[in-house]
C-alpha cells in the first residue's frame, strides 16, 4: 500500500471519530425533543456543549493540516472549492472525501472551542425555552434566548469569514455554494410565477377562499392515523429494522448512526392531513439516509449532497407523490375504510380536491403547494434581517405579521402560530429555511429524468409500485451521498442548473385541472 493511501486511511479514521460524535449529539438532541424530562434541560445543554467542544478539537487538530500536506494538497487552491490533489491514484470517492474533510477543516479552523461550546449550550437552552414559550403563547419567554442565539451565530459566521456577509456564510453550511444573491434571483422568478398562478385561481369558479370541506374538521383517531402512517412508510420502503418513528412537538428526521434513522411526527385528531403528510415527508428523509452506499456510511460523505437535495427527497414524496391523484386512486379505498365513520360519504375526487385546496394560511407545514414557498420567502427575508441586525428580536412578531399580511394576506396575534411556529431559529438553523423551497425546485426538476427511465409516474402510482420510484432514487441520488456537490448532481440528472421553471410547470399543469382555469 502506498504512503498516500496510508495517509488517506488515517484521515478516514479521524473522520470516523468525528462522525461518531455527530451521532451522539444527534441522539441527545433527538431525546431532548422526544422523551427527555423538561427539568433536565440544563444538564443536557452542558452535555451538548462538551460534545461540541470535543468535536471541534478533532476537526481542527493540527494532524489534519499535516496530512493534507503529505497527501499532496495544492495550497494554491486553498480558497477554492475546486481542491486539487497532486496524487492521481485516488478515485472519485476518495477525492470527494478529501474535498469535504478539507472544506470542514477550512471552515472550522478559525473557530475557538469556547465559541463552539457557547453556541451548542445556548441552542439547547433556547430549544427548551421555545417549547415552553410556544405552549404558553408567550414570545417574551423565548426572546432573550433567541437574541443570544442570533448574536452567537453572527459571531460564528464572522469568525469563519470576516469579510463575507454573515448570512451568506451560514447559508453555505446548508446549501454549499449558494448565496443570497443567487437564491433571491430564483425566488423572485418563482414568486412572480406563483402570483400568476394565484391570479388564475382567484379568477376560477372556486377561487382562493373556498371553505375547507367539513370532513377534514372531524375527529380522526390518533391510533388509526399512526397505523396508516406507518403502513405508508413501510410501503415507501422505510426499513424499521434500521429506523423508528416517534412523536415530537415539531416533526424531524435524524441519523443516530449506522442503521439507526429516527423519524418523528406529531398527531392531532383534528388535523389528519398534517400528520399524514408529515409521516410521508419524514420518511422521504429517512429513505435517503437508508439508501447511502455502504462505503459512505459513517463517513463525512454519508450525508445528503445538501439540505436542499435532502429536502427534495421529502418534498418529492409528500407533494409530488403523496398529493397526486394517482397515489390516492390506489390508497384511498384503504384510507376511507379505516376512517369509515368520517369518510363514508366522501368520494375520491372530493378528497383529492380537498388535500389540494389552495388557501392562504398561517401555518407553513399545513400550507398548500402553491403558497408554501411564500412562507419560506418570508422566513428567508426575516432571518437575513435578524442576522444583519437590521431587525431587532423584540420587533420580530410585528415584522412577521406585517410580512404575512403583505405576501399571503393573513395574520394573527398568536405568536405560537406566528414567529414561534417553527423550531429552526431556536436551534440556530439560520440559512436552513431556503432549502425547503430549493428542495421543491430540485424535486420537480428530477421528474423528467426519472420518467425517461421508469415511465410515467401516474401509471406507477396507480399500481401502487412505490418500490420502482425508490429504486430510481437510490440509484441516482441516495447512494451517492455527498460525493457530488448539489449543483453537480442537479446537472448530472437534469442537464441544467436549478431554476423555477419545472416546478412552476408542474404546479400549472396540476392546478389547471383542479381549478379549471
Amino acid at each position: 500500500m502506498s504512503e498516500s493511501r496510508n495517509y488517506l486511511l488515517r484521515m478516514k479514521k479521524l473522520d470516523a471519530d468525528i462522525i461518531r460524535l455527530d451521532n451522539i449529539e444527534a441522539l441527545l438532541e433527538w431525546d431532548q425533543e422526544t422523551y427527555m424530562p423538561r427539568s433536565a434541560q440544563n444538564g443536557r445543554a452542558a452535555q451538548l456543549a462538551l460534545l461540541a467542544a470535543l468535536r471541534q478539537e478533532r476537526i481542527i487538530s493540527s494532524e489534519w493540516e499535516t496530512l493534507f500536506g503529505k497527501i499532496g494538497y495544492d495550497s494554491s487552491a486553498v480558497e477554492s472549492e475546486e481542491i486539487r490533489f497532486k496524487n492521481e491514484e485516488f478515485n472519485e470517492m476518495d477525492r470527494a472525501f478529501l474535498r469535504e474533510v478539507h472544506r470542514r477543516w477550512l471552515r472550522n479552523k478559525l473557530l475557538p472551542v469556547k465559541l463552539v461550546k457557547a453556541v451548542a449550550s445556548e441552542i439547547s437552552l433556547a430549544q427548551s425555552a421555545w417549547a415552553e414559550a410556544r405552549s404558553a403563547n408567550d414570545f417574551q419567554l423565548f426572546a432573550p434566548h433567541l437574541e443570544k442565539v442570533i448574536n452567537l451565530k453572527r459571531e460564528y459566521a464572522l469568525t469563519i469569514a470576516p469579510d463575507a456577509e454573515p448570512y451568506d456564510t451560514l447559508l453555505d453550511e446548508y446549501e454549499p455554494g449558494a448565496d443570497v444573491a443567487q437564491i433571491s434571483d430564483i425566488f423572485d422568478e418563482l414568486g412572480a410565477g406563483i402570483q400568476r398562478l394565484m391570479d388564475k385561481i382567484k379568477g376560477s369558479t372556486d377561487g382562493l377562499n373556498s371553505p375547507m370541506p367539513p370532513f377534514l374538521d372531524r375527529k380522526y383517531s390518533v391510533e388509526k392515523q399512526d397505523s396508516f402512517g406507518r403502513r405508508i412508510q413501510s410501503h415507501m420502503g422505510f426499513d424499521t429494522n434500521r429506523g423508528r418513528l416517534d412523536q415530537s412537538l415539531h416533526p424531524f428526521a435524524t441519523s443516530i448512526g449506522l442503521n439507526d434513522i429516527r423519524l418523528t411526527t406529531c398527531y392531532d385528531e383534528k388535523k389528519v392531513l398534517s400528520a399524514l403528510f408529515s409521516n410521508i415527508h419524514e420518511a422521504g428523509h429517512g429513505l435517503y439516509e437508508q439508501g447511502m452506499d455502504e462505503n459512505l456510511r459513517q463517513t463525512i460523505l454519508g450525508d445528503g449532497a445538501s439540505f436542499g437535495i435532502h429536502e427534495s427527497q421529502s418534498s418529492f414524496w409528500d407533494s409530488i407523490v403523496g398529493k397526486s391523484h394517482a397515489f390516492w386512486s390506489f390508497w384511498y379505498p384503504e384510507f376511507q375504510k379505516l376512517f369509515s365513520e368520517n369518510l363514508v360519504d366522501v368520494e375520491l375526487e372530493e378528497f383529492y380536491r380537498a388535500i389540494n385546496i389552495v388557501k392562504p394560511s398561517l401555518i407553513r407545514v399545513d400550507s398548500d403547494e402553491i403558497t408554501y414557498s411564500l412562507h419560506i420567502v418570508i422566513r428567508f427575508q426575516l432571518e437575513q434581517a435578524l442576522i444583519s441586525g437590521e431587525l431587532e428580536v423584540s420587533d420580530l412578531p410585528g415584522a412577521w405579521n406585517q410580512s404575512y399580511r403583505e405576501l399571503i394576506g393573513v395574520s394573527s396575534d398568536n405568536d405560537s402560530e406566528g414567529c414561534m411556529q417553527d423550531i429552526h431559529w431556536s436551534g440556530g438553523s439560520f440559512g436552513y429555511f431556503p432549502t425547503y423551497t430549493l428542495g421543491k425546485l430540485y424535486s420537480a426538476q428530477f421528474i423528467s429524468p426519472m420518467e425517461k427511465e421508469v415511465g410515467f409516474l401516474a401509471d406507477i402510482l396507480k399500481r401502487g409500485e412505490l418500490d420502482v420510484i425508490l429504486q430510481w432514487l437510490r440509484e441516482n441520488i441516495h447512494r451517492h451521498g455527498r460525493v457530488y456537490r448539489p449543483t453537480d448532481l442537479c446537472h448530472r440528472l437534469s442537464n441544467k442548473s436549478l431554476g423555477s421553471s419545472d416546478f412552476l410547470s408542474y404546479l400549472d399543469s396540476k392546478y389547471k385541472e383542479i381549478y379549471r382555469f
